[in-house]
């Protein structure tokens, strides 16, 4: 979505009631561990590492189990005591959603038609706002924290030490609760992590507890964004004792219908498939893929809503739909449309009906409502099996952010949304998708991968809060184009977003100007520290040092003009030749957008695709119909966004010759 710029943290506007099974230990139960008394003022230990030794110490808390249950919410980050789209805060990732919850609609802001379908009337979802409600057990967990510690709430909030003994003495309330003694072996703690993680059934507890388990086998080591180093041994025979998670009181799953792995917990929420008004319907359309159509991409979006609130307006007919929702606080994946039918959440048609849209719990344009590392994992897992069984290549082509989704006309390339935006870590996602990036060519090799560290990447980008006001500075995936090599020179222009010839911004939501990690793109040039690359048409400059490298080496095929053309036209959507229409399906335009691919120039292949149009106006699917043509298109990184080009137009050679 277009990240909004204004307050993120007002009052959620949607939200639905979810009871937890989780039951929580009584103050009686908690009095012999915590004491009666509030706990006094304590100083913050040296550093992180030191902190988690004595909250390990004071809670009697194996150190391994607090490090590990911490990694998995946080990697150990404070984000300076910024809330997450959850309400979390701190390394702990403790929440108070009363504090700190926004919520928004996503794909009613804007302009972008989510179905992206010229052959209907644009879709403007207005959904129906539900009332205020109670909210669950794992949106509060810092309130409990502050009562089981007496650490006041504003502390546990901002300070990493206190923020991580809350954490401890919720772990140790669970232990209890389950009647297991504190301190001992780190294997008898499965069941208070499954609690800690708030979810309110077994399936979702256990991936919680094993990915936190399958942490501390192996072992991590990462420098924090408070720039420490933390570290946790690895053991690697360690076996929990998992029937504890049958002492929990959490319920049963509801996994029925749901098109996940099993390493994950799932249930299903579905999108309805209703009629209703005048010939018209919502909020997807049935197919039959892949046997009709093949499911070429994932797409990953943010929700630019809390989970509650999502999850009632999927369910909204006249609303628009994705497949699948992945929540914050323990990664626990809602489906809502099979993968067989087409979701409207994308766009542009083309892009639903060849993909599966996965929305995340978060926010683009608040950039410390950052993403779980629970919700990284789940994710991923999701993902892998997705591109397993639909034969789709895991690689920045293939998996789009909604911002690498074309405009599929002109007059659509301004309103597209820019989520999961500039804050989304492509560099560790795919690294958990296990196909990391990495250098596969000599310097000569005619190609680059966009690969910033993350960490250490801080471009500067506005309108996260107010419109033109500076964001706080954050690790970013995304790399900033120059005209020249020189951080003074122009940034580079996008004639699609900008008709009239405005300049483009470093606004969050302004993709005009920016390259992502992991996509690849043909080299122009080099001059010092500087690269220049093919990109919209023109030579784009980025800083690339020697000792902090922004992009890698690279090599693949690419496309130019075939010999004779001055420049070719781009589209946004491979659509048939007006030829290979059946009667009864109106012919689709195949218009191409304002670029143009200039001769000499060079763009990186993505896929060779057949023309293809999905025609779904009907509530009754008999007159559906897939229609595929002769002509072939190349999906080419053209700019931020991928686009298309024909396959008559070009001529495809090694980018090193």
């Amino acid at each position: 979505m277009r990240g909004s710029a204004t307050d993120p943290h007002t009052p959620a506007r949607h939200r639905r009631t979810r009871r937890i099974g989780v039951a929580v230990a009584s103050a009686a139960l908690l009095l012999p561990l915590m004491g009666a008394a509030p706990a006094p003022e304590r100083s913050a230990p040296s550093g992180l590492q030191n902190a988690f030794a004595a909250a390990s110490a004071e809670y009697h808390v194996p150190q391994n189990v607090l490090l590990g249950v911490s990694y998995l919410q946080s990697r150990w980050d404070t984000h300076g005591g910024a809330p997450s789209v959850s309400g979390g805060y701190g390394p702990m990732h403790l929440t108070d959603a009363r504090t700190a919850i926004a919520a928004a609609e996503h794909h009613s802001e804007g302009t972008e038609d989510a179905r992206g379908d010229q052959a209907r009337a644009a879709l403007r979802p207005t959904p129906t706002v539900p009332a205020q409600t109670e909210l669950p057990a794992r949106l509060k967990t810092l309130p409990k924290a502050a009562a089981l510690t007496g650490i006041p709430a504003a502390r546990l909030r901002t300070d990493p030490a206190a923020n991580i003994a809350g954490g401890a003495a919720l772990l140790a309330a669970a232990q209890q609760h389950l009647g297991e003694p504190l301190g001992g072996d780190p294997a008898d703690w499965y069941g208070a992590v499954a609690e800690f993680s708030g979810a309110d059934d077994r399936a979702t507890a256990a991936a919680y507890a094993d990915d936190v388990f399958q942490v501390m086998r192996e072992g991590e080591r990462r420098t924090t964004d408070l720039g420490q180093s933390v570290a946790l041994a690895g053991q690697p025979g360690l076996a929990p004792d998992t029937e504890q998670l049958g002492r929990t009181g959490l319920r049963a799953g509801d996994a029925d219908g749901t098109e996940c792995p099993r390493s994950v917990s799932c249930e299903w929420v579905p999108a309805p498939y209703e009629e209703f008004g005048d010939h018209d319907y919502g909020n997807h359309d049935l197919g039959d893929r892949p046997d009709a159509q093949s499911i070429k991409y994932i797409v990953i979006h943010d929700t630019e809503g809390q989970w509650d609130g999502v999850l009632n307006v999927i369910q909204d007919p006249t609303y628009v739909s994705w497949n699948y929702t992945v929540r914050s606080t323990d990664g626990l994946i809602a489906q809502h449309v099979k993968a067989k039918d087409v979701a409207w959440h994308a766009g542009n048609w083309y892009v639903n009906a060849k993909s599966i849209g996965i929305e995340h719990e978060g926010f683009l344009a608040a950039p410390d409502a950052w993403y779980t590392e629970a919700m990284y994992r789940s994710s991923a897992r999701l993902v892998r099996y997705l591109a397993g069984k639909y034969r789709i290549p895991l690689d920045r082509q293939h998996i789009l952010g909604h911002d690498n989704v074309p405009g599929p006309t002109t007059s659509t390339i301004p309103g597209m949304h820019t989520d999961p935006g500039p804050y989304w870590d492509w560099r560790h996602y795919f690294e958990l998708l296990g196909r990391p990036f990495h250098t596969t060519a000599g310097p000569w090799g005619g190609v680059v991968t966009i690969l910033p560290d993350y960490s250490a990447n801080h471009p500067e980008y506005t309108g996260c809060t107010t419109s033109g006001q500076p964001c706080a500075a954050h690790g970013s995936s995304e790399v900033r184009l120059y005209s020249a090599p020189d951080e003074s020179s122009p940034l580079i222009k996008d004639i699609g977003l900008y008709p009239k010839g405005d300049a483009s911004t470093i606004d969050v939501n302004d993709v005009a100007s920016r390259v992502s990690t992991g996509q690849r793109y043909a080299v122009a040039e080099r001059a010092g520290d500087w690269t220049a690359i093919w990109y919209l048409g023109q030579k784009a400059w980025f800083r690339n040092p020697r000792g902090q490298r922004t992009a890698v080496n690279a090599s693949g095929l690419v496309v130019t003009p075939k010999d004779g053309l001055t420049d070719i036209p781009v589209y946004g959507r491979a659509y048939p030749e007006k030829e290979a229409y059946p009667e009864g399906v109106p012919v689709q335009s195949v218009s191409p957008l304002p670029y143009r691919l200039p001769a000499g120039q060079r763009y990186v292949i993505g896929d060779e695709v057949p023309g293809e149009y999905y025609y779904a106006v009907t509530f009754t699917p008999d007159s559906h119909r897939v229609v595929i043509g002769e002509d072939l298109y190349y999906e080419i990184q053209f700019g931020h966004r991928v686009e298309f080009v024909r396959a008559a137009d070009v001529q495809v050679v090694p980018s090193a010759s």
